[in-house]
């Protein structure tokens, strides 16, 4: 952040390390593109295919074992949509837990001790707090490993705002459902939330999707699609209090974040005549 020699700092990571980067390089007049935490959600409508629904919020929720900015880590079942959680849970808990290099693994270990710590400890919050533990990876067990830092699929239903593990970014595999009864509720409780990385709709319905679109206020949106990631030639657009700077990752703003640019004006005229108005005002 203080080297003369750097002009731009490209960063993600966590909030408190993210916003002093940000702060620092920026007080030091450097350009400074910082993207930090999330809490992505899912809306399941009512009319949406329920099997294609379970494959991908298992998938989106539980892959690289939650550890990554664009997963699923809360889904919004609304009204009737909640009929698909049993469904849910009986595909998570299917899911084979392993090293990475081992063939068949699915969900992988946390990344460190403390990882694993942190996301038991905000399980337990949220079963103190009047949440239901519809699936436990608390305890899990993979034979060759017993000192890995396992964690197993774990879904958490009747999740609240207000409640702590709801506020925290856990990175882990949880999955965290809430229940509504429309959509513009469900667009409400995502635009209270302070992030705005990525979400998702999953519904048969154009006029919700389009709705959903214009209505919600997170930078990269699915429709039928649980992580959202855009190609290469898009930029990474999360916004609100998931970045700090103004110009994304890859894509167009990319390449203006790495580059600076430069105007030249120029004037072949053979005169010497003096002329006080700007060049491009000049006859």
């Amino acid at each position: 952040c203080d080297s003369p020699h750097i002009k731009a700092i490209s960063f993600v990571g966590s909030d408190a390390a993210g916003s002093h980067v940000h702060h620092r390089g920026s007080a030091n007049g450097k350009r400074v593109q910082a993207n930090l935490g999330a809490q992505n959600h899912a809306v399941v409508l009512e009319d949406a295919d329920p099997q294609a629904v379970v494959s991908a919020l298992t998938a989106a929720a539980f892959g690289a074992a939650g550890q990554r900015c664009m997963a699923i880590s809360r889904v919004v079942l609304v009204g009737r949509a909640a009929a698909c959680l049993p469904e849910l849970v009986r595909k998570a808990s299917a899911l084979k837990l392993g090293a990475g290099l081992e063939p068949g693994s699915e969900v992988p270990p946390l990344n460190s001790k403390q990882a694993k710590e942190r996301v038991e400890r905000l399980i337990a919050s949220g079963v103190r707090d009047g949440a239901v533990c519809d699936l436990d990876g608390r305890n899990a067990v993979v034979e060759g490993y017993p000192n890995g830092n396992w964690v197993g699929p774990t879904i958490i239903s009747n999740v609240k705002p207000e409640m702590e593990l709801y506020k925290e970014e856990v990175f882990g595999p949880v999955l965290q459902v809430l229940t509504v009864d429309t959509l513009a509720e469900a667009i409400a409780l995502i635009n209270a939330n302070p992030y705005g990385n990525g979400t998702a709709l999953f519904t048969r319905s154009g006029a919700a999707s389009r709705k959903f679109q214009y209505e919600v206020n997170v930078g990269q949106i699915g429709i039928n699609l649980p992580i959202p990631v855009p190609l290469p030639m898009f930029s990474f657009t999360g916004s609100r209090g998931s970045i700090q700077g103004d110009l994304n990752f890859y894509g167009k703003a990319s390449v203006q974040f790495y580059t600076q640019w430069k105007t030249v004006t120029t004037s072949w005229k053979e005169d010497s005549v003096m002329n006080m108005s700007m060049p491009t005002m000049g006859k």
